[in-house]
């Protein structure tokens, strides 16, 4: 197979599909990788990186597309990068298409097979190439709270330990699940007061043994969320239903009501964020104001960090991506229910019902869609 990787032109995005590590992989199994110029230098790996990696090294996007397969990529597609799609293409990326109704569209009429990294399951429940994410952007999230927290970036002067004598900033994580267990990590670690609120007692039960007293517990309910996000320097956001909008579980009242220079940090944007009055930002201007109280939603966190996420992606999405290329998407699919999962658009239908049921769509299960395709090529 030819597998494509083009540079991610998202705003700020530093991170790329595959690793050189991962292209000589594939080349050892037999497969040919075209790389886009450039497309590693946010990682420190230069074109003669790749190429003695055994990769061909294209001049353009075009060119990728074209001549490509598969295309690897980290970001959804960008309009020009979906204009370029193709029936016989698959795509392999992240694609949070439940709140992105332009996207879904493109892709449905392209007639290309996209798989999402964010909805591949496990044996466990788990998400496990979403979870490497997850983990840098729960830690990055505090970091980002702190620093919005300054005077000079809209908040209300705390520091996030406190010193001896003067108390703590006062941290609410909205989720327990893989961000928020990482974002609990960093804050306790520069010395917060943390509190995290989850529906699971399960999920609290295990922060509880992990963290100790250390760690505030609380069984989210309305008045929960409401209390303590009001009484909150620094909220975030680490609810996730897989494959669907996330729940919009601070409201724009609530917002109203906070301390002026609280902080929100809504880690769900992808999903379209978990707070009422949330809306996407980009590393180049990553907050924003509303009601005094100072916003944190850049979509794609992790592009912050491009070498550390670029290889940790790398790592869990490996073993799939030989997968699809050493047996085609069909018997990939076929054999592991788990990337099964992932897969949300086929030959025009959607084939994740999440995203089905979010834009409007008709639902297509994975199986026969596949099998609808297959009938109509023979």
């Amino acid at each position: 197979m030819r597998v494509g990787v083009p540079k991610e032109i998202k705003n700020h995005e530093y991170r790329v599909g595959l690793t050189p590590d991962s292209v000589r992989e594939l080349v050892a199994n037999g497969h040919e990788v075209l790389v886009e110029t450039g497309a590693g230098q946010g990682i420190g790996a230069d074109d003669s990186v790749y190429e003695a990696a055994g990769a061909s090294i294209a001049a353009t996007p075009a060119e990728v597309f074209e001549a490509s397969t598969m295309i690897v990529k980290v970001k959804e597609p960008q309009a020009s990068e979906r204009a370029m799609l193709r029936p016989d293409h698959l795509l392999f990326t992240y694609l949070h298409l439940a709140p992105d109704a332009p996207q879904t569209a493109d892709l449905v009429r392209s007639g290309a097979t996209c798989i999402a990294y964010e909805t591949v399951t496990d044996a466990r429940g788990g998400l496990p190439l979403l979870s490497p994410m997850s983990q840098v952007a729960g830690r990055l999230s505090v970091q980002a709270g702190a620093t919005a927290l300054e005077r000079a970036h809209g908040g209300a002067g705390v520091l996030l330990g406190g010193v001896p004598g003067v108390a703590p900033a006062k941290v609410v994580v909205i989720g327990g699940g893989v961000v928020g267990a990482h974002a609990i990590t960093m804050a306790l670690g520069l010395g917060a007061d943390v509190t995290v609120l989850d529906r699971s007692i399960d999920v609290l039960g295990n922060l509880s043994a992990r963290f100790g007293a250390a760690l505030r517990t609380v069984y989210s309910t309305r008045s929960a969320v409401e209390q303590y996000v009001l009484e909150a320097d620094l909220v975030i956001g680490a609810v996730l239903v897989p494959g669907a909008a996330a729940p919009k579980l601070v409201t724009a009242d609530h917002v109203r009501r906070m301390k002026a220079g609280s902080v929100l940090v809504d880690v769900a944007i992808d999903q379209g964020g978990c707070f009422e009055t949330s809306h996407a930002t980009t590393h180049a201007e990553p907050t924003y104001v509303v009601d005094d109280v100072v916003h944190y939603c850049v979509a794609n966190m992790p592009g912050a960090v491009p070498r550390t996420s670029t290889y940790a992606l790398n790592n869990a999405t490996l073993p799939f991506t030989l997968a699809l290329a050493n047996n085609g998407y069909r018997k990939a699919l076929a054999d592991n229910p788990h990337l099964m999962n992932g897969l949300n658009v086929h030959a025009g239908q959607v084939t994740c019902e999440a995203v089905a049921t979010a834009l409007g769509y008709d639902y297509v299960a994975p199986a026969k869609a596949l099998g609808k395709a297959a009938a109509a090529a023979a």
